[in-house]
């Protein structure tokens, strides 16, 4: 570890059989807590490269539990989270909007770390069980058309690095793990559609995309008036796109798709319970402004990266639709019903 930390200093970037042992040794309880805390602590004042994230994730996903189905031809919707925006959970009310569409998604989540309601937390509130087992998850796929997996139950490792983050947290910083969330999906997806805390990442996501195999993914960060880890509906979002190896740099403005002006406080977001209510006001069609047009706005993305339609003015007519006639609605009864 002397070495690498060396390495991380003054050398190249790090190679995939040193990377190895950087996760051997962060899952190593028996390590001081400093001294892994030292090496994610180098790593990130140095910078990570698209080709060490990608080789964490690949690391990282061998130590996951494994699942019996497979994510070829399904689609992950998921936020790194820390945009500190306090909107409510846009991609759960997402993963419902674009199944019922016909995209099979497959979300990978967490409680709320950087935030009052993570995924899992509304979810739950919705009275949707999130700690299926790996076969009822694939039951709830084929069903709903969607499922979920709640992190901590695929990658029980994480549990040792834990400590860690909190020690690097309590110092005020961050770390790899702070943008791994969304790339550690252990079904793989063909697809996704994810978005990041800091608009610097996008091109750094898309070639991590590109590395891990996606057939299309787009990594977005909304810049005005506010920063946002999803597309937004205030102002300008840029995009970083991968379609099948090839990489692309483009911007979604909300008057493209005749949407009217909106401002913060109409997507604002609270606790599950309160998040829970805004996603069922969605659905139900009683909530029109704001929390609709977010979650009609990336749902239509979603179905875009999915290759279901061919723009985004298509996807938001979809998405608006599948609103509209109860089909999202639906798509959470019977999620719920996966017990």
């Amino acid at each position: 570890m002397l070495d690498i930390l060396d390495r991380i200093c003054t050398g190249p970037p790090l190679q995939a059989d040193e990377i190895q042992a950087v996760c051997e040794n962060l899952l190593d309880g028996g390590q001081s807590l400093e001294s892994r805390a030292e090496i994610l602590s180098r790593l990130h004042k140095r910078g990570e490269t698209p080709e060490e994230i990608a080789a964490f994730v690949s690391v990282l996903l061998n130590y996951a539990n494994p699942i019996p189905f497979s994510g070829e031809g399904c689609m992950d919707v998921c936020g790194t989270g820390g945009d500190r925006a306090g909107l409510f959970n846009v991609s759960t009310a997402v993963m419902l909007v674009a199944a019922a569409c016909g995209v099979r998604i497959v979300k990978h989540g967490n409680r709320g770390i950087t935030s009052k309601s993570g995924g899992a937390d509304v979810l739950e509130a919705l009275g949707v069980r999130i700690d299926l087992p790996p076969e009822q998850a694939g039951l709830a796929l084929e069903s709903a058309g969607c499922c979920f997996l709640f992190a901590p139950h695929h990658h029980p490792a994480f549990h040792v690095i834990a400590p860690v983050r909190k020690f690097l947290a309590e110092r005020g910083e961050t770390s790899i793990f702070n943008m791994l969330g969304p790339l550690l999906n252990p079904a793989r997806p063909s697809f996704q559609l994810a978005g990041v805390f800091d608009r610097r990442l996008l091109p750094v996501y898309s070639q991590v995309f590109a590395l891990l195999g996606r057939r299309r993914a787009w990594a977005v960060h909304g810049v005005e008036p506010v920063s946002l880890d999803e597309i937004s509906p205030l102002g300008t979002t840029q995009v970083s796109a991968v379609e099948e190896g090839s990489a692309r740099e483009f911007t979604i403005h909300p008057r493209e798709l005749g949407i009217e002006a909106i401002s913060p406080q109409d997507l604002a977001g609270g606790d599950a319970i309160f998040n829970a209510t805004v996603i069922t006001g969605v659905l139900a069609g009683k909530l029109r402004h704001g929390a609709r047009t977010i979650v009609q706005m990336n749902a239509g993305a979603a179905l875009v990266v999915a290759g279901i339609v061919g723009d985004m003015a298509e996807g938001w007519r979809v998405a608006g639709e599948a609103i509209d006639n109860g089909a999202a609605r639906d798509v959470l009864e019977r999620l719920r019903a996966v017990r």
